[in-house]
């Protein structure tokens, strides 16, 4: 088992400025660990990505 992004679903207001992380994080093959890990700017609508990624690896989410 990998923690491999396969796929993303987004809707709402500013998804598409969010898709373009998702793609790139496809693309360089990255895992919802490594998305974790990287730093997120506060606030913002990307945010969500990050905490979707430490609800995916057991972390505990920050504002969720």
């Amino acid at each position: 088992m990998t923690d491999e992004i396969l796929g993303i679903h987004l809707c709402g207001p500013r998804a598409s400025d969010m898709i373009a992380e998702a793609v790139l994080a496809m693309e360089y093959r990255a895992s919802a660990e490594d998305i974790a890990a990287i730093p997120h700017a506060h606030p913002t609508y990307t945010e969500a990505i990050k905490e979707a990624a430490l609800a995916a690896t057991e972390n505990r989410p920050i504002h969720i």
